[in-house]
């Protein structure tokens, strides 16, 4: 089965839309394929988004595949790039605001709930949560200004939607912030991401060491460097104890995460990490036997895994990276969510 991060798919109800990655980060949208789980629950939408006839041609398969309809195709992008982006300074991809991803969901979502009644009952956010997410803390006034203009429309957009669902809490909301957008100055917002650099390291009583890329499938979205190899490790030893020393490089934002070392596939040691200056760091004082573990098998039978190590993840290889990264490279500049050009933006600011 096609890993989820080569597939941006929208969960509808009783279905799932998928569509192919290169074609949405191309810009185009020309097929989605519909896999039903339950036929009654999607009857009702799939008959307004695709007719009669269509609908009982994919119910009675169980599948098909079905001309793009471009509301689907966007909001499957917009939640592909908030939980896979690859985001790596070292691989030309810049961070992309989560706030104005929030907003530009927010829209899609309420396109998509216009286009087909039901089609997203028990959907992950609706338009409003979503829409509170991306003010919450001031995020969305810190994030607009390099796109203000496309900020404010989309507010202005929401305004409307939300009071014709008679939500008019957000919808003054939407409008107030449509308004204080008027006169926003270019600017841009900051990261704390640094290129890093691995553990000092004397040589002296350094019974393992290695380096280890990041499984992106593993950590939340958007916190760490997606390149290769920026997980530096070793095992060291004093008079008193042995230990693990774990680095990451390349840190956007904080999180709860840890680092598992395994020897031959069972874990040994676990090390909670903390953000520092662009980088996770963390250090675990080992038992005894973890020690003599270290100190009698080879480093290359050591395997250290950033976030979450359990069997049940269907984790991304270093091919499945290497593919993401390159059809994100390779976008058109057209074809960029408000997000990517506020992105842009930011970084010409800097030269």
């Amino acid at each position: 089965m096609t890993h989820p991060v080569h597939t941006p798919v929208v969960a509808a109800d009783g279905a799932l839309i998928r569509f192919a990655l290169a074609d949405l980060l191309d810009g185009r949208t020309a097929s989605m394929r519909v896999e039903l789980s339950d036929a009654g629950a999607a009857e009702p939408w799939l008959t307004r988004l695709a007719g009669a006839e269509t609908s009982l041609t994919v119910l009675g398969h169980g599948q098909a595949d079905l001309p793009a309809r471009p509301e689907l195709g966007r909001l499957a992008l917009l939640l592909w790039l908030r939980r896979w982006w690859p985001a790596s300074p070292s691989l030309g991809v810049p961070s992309l605001d989560p706030a104005l991803l929030d907003l530009e969901t927010a829209v899609a979502t309420a396109d998509v709930e216009d286009l087909a009644e039901g089609l997203l009952d028990g959907f992950e956010a609706s338009p409003a949560e979503l829409f509170d997410t991306a003010i919450a803390a001031g995020a969305l006034l810190a994030a607009a200004p390099p796109v203000a203009a496309d900020v404010r429309g989309l507010c202005a957009r929401l305004a409307a939607w939300f009071d014709d669902q008679d939500d008019v809490v957000r919808a003054e909301a939407a409008a107030e912030m449509s308004a204080r957008l008027e006169n926003a100055a270019p600017g841009r917002r900051s990261y704390a991401l640094a290129a890093g650099t691995d553990p000092a390291a004397t040589g002296e009583g350094v019974l393992a060491s290695g380096r280890a890329s990041v499984d992106w499938a593993r950590v939340p979205p958007g916190i760490l460097d997606a390149a290769e190899n920026t997980v530096a490790w070793r095992i060291v030893t004093t008079a008193a104890t042995a230990r693990l020393e774990v680095d990451v490089a390349g840190a956007f934002a904080d999180a709860a995460i840890a680092a598992v070392a395994t020897h031959d596939g069972e874990p040994f040691a676990e090390v909670p990490l903390a953000l520092g200056a662009g980088r996770f760091t963390g250090t675990a004082d080992l038992d005894a036997a973890a020690t003599r573990l270290a100190a009698g098998v080879h480093s290359g039978r050591i395997t250290l895994v950033v976030g979450v190590a359990g069997e049940g993840v269907a984790g991304t290889t270093p091919e499945d990276r290497a593919q993401v990264v390159a059809l994100v490279r390779a976008r058109p500049p057209e074809a960029g969510t408000l997000a990517e050009r506020a992105a842009d933006a930011s970084a010409d600011e800097e030269f």
